[in-house]
């Protein structure tokens, strides 16, 4: 990355229009994977000696949880943690968690709750902890977090025995209020350590989706910033398995970048015919974000040429298309390496679509991506949560 250009921003340009940052921690993420991947292989052994303990409980159920794009980090992962831990595996997110603690935890069943946060500071995050405390026997927390100074850090350094916190780079902590590296930091984190015995073969197909973000970068801008000024007032993203959470990450980017402007819509391929389709008009943009499974594939393809089929001529983008031609895609983004069409780290740059949609609609729009909320609705850190006692 030239260090005088943002995104195909010159540096001043990006300060006047309110972007610089944004642009930045979208851009600098292939190398924030790298060292994220870094970071976890020096600290391996240290979360296998607190997590090799508990994987070993027959019983152990896994709960993975955050609040927003946090959320959404469980429920892309959600599949791959519990495929490579034999272990029960469910993403609930903590704003669900918070208002109904008793039809989440099982008191007598040993629980690992893996907490993704940026700050560390939402209430419904730091709440959720003290709730899993009182609910839960035998209760472990791993907090994945990209604030040091963060009450989910602070948790950790006062109740140690049954924790471990992994503070990701300063980088990771977006100063922004949409988060971008922070959201695939904290996802590429949990995928390594699930399979943390697997390191080597991890190390090379994190390098592989590095690589085609940075590829995606140097020849797809353009492809982006003409995208962004296509008339569409309604957006869906669609996806499979892990690509399900981050179409709904993509779904919830385009949405806060753009205040609202654009409304957005996330479902799986099969989920979608059944009603939500109704939605597609002339002014739809539809972004399919394909599986590498074969068997998944048949399933997606065949709801995507018919699609592409509609007389409508709905305007349509791909990531990871077998075969781009049978679905008339404006811009078609696939892997071209081996190692990063087969692993899970896919998503990886798979969310980058949603996240360079939304940056240059924003622009396209005369909002500022740094803080695209005009009447302050949405903010960084979320306001006016109280955080109620309930009563036994």
């Amino acid at each position: 990355m030239m260090s005088s250009t943002y995104l195909s921003l010159k540096k001043q340009t990006a300060v006047n229009a309110g972007a610089e940052n944004t642009a930045k921690e979208i851009m600098q993420q292939p190398q924030l994977w790298l060292k994220v991947l870094a970071l976890i292989a020096s600290q391996s052994q240290r979360i296998e000696s607190f997590l090799n303990p508990l994987l070993a409980k027959k019983d152990l159920r896994i709960i993975l949880t955050g609040a927003g794009s946090s959320a959404f980090i469980g429920e892309s992962a959600q599949g791959v943690v519990q495929l490579k831990t034999g272990k029960l595996t469910q993403a609930i997110p903590t704003t669900d968690i918070v208002t109904h603690p008793e039809l989440v935890f099982q008191r007598k069943i040993p629980t690992l709750l893996v907490s993704f946060a940026r700050s560390g500071n939402s209430p419904e995050s730091v709440e959720t902890v003290f709730l899993a405390d009182n609910y839960v026997d035998e209760i472990y927390h791993l907090i994945i977090t990209c604030n040091k100074d963060g009450e989910l850090a602070d948790y950790v350094v006062n109740h140690g025995d049954n924790s471990y916190c992994l503070v990701l780079p300063e980088e990771s902590n977006d100063k922004s209020l949409a988060m971008t590296g922070s959201f695939t930091s904290m996802l590429l984190s949990i995928l390594i350590i699930s399979q943390l015995d697997n390191l080597k073969e991890v190390g090379e197909q994190v390098m592989a989706v590095s690589e085609h973000a940075d590829a995606i970068f140097a020849s797809c801008l353009g492809d982006f910033i003409e995208l962004s000024k296509t008339d569409f007032e309604r957006v869906v993203f669609l996806g499979s398995g892990p690509m399900l959470g981050i179409a709904r990450e993509c779904h919830l980017k385009l949405q806060e970048l753009t205040d609202g402007s654009v409304v957005c819509k996330h479902d799986s391929f099969l989920g979608f015919r059944h009603g939500p389709r109704a939605v597609i008009n002339e002014k739809s943009l539809v972004i399919f974000l394909f599986s590498n499974d074969p068997h998944v594939y048949q399933y997606e393809k065949d709801l995507a040429v018919s699609i592409a089929l509609d007389p409508r001529k709905i305007n349509i983008v791909t990531y990871g298309a077998w075969f781009s031609d049978d679905y008339r895609s404006r811009l078609d983004i696939s892997p071209r390496s081996e190692s990063c069409k087969s692993g899970h780290f896919r998503v990886l740059s798979a969310t980058l679509i949603g996240q360079l949609l939304g940056f240059y609609k924003c622009l396209n729009l005369g909002l500022k991506p740094d803080n695209p909320s005009v009447s302050g609705a949405i903010s960084r850190v979320v306001q006016g949560v109280i955080i109620y006692q309930k009563e036994d």
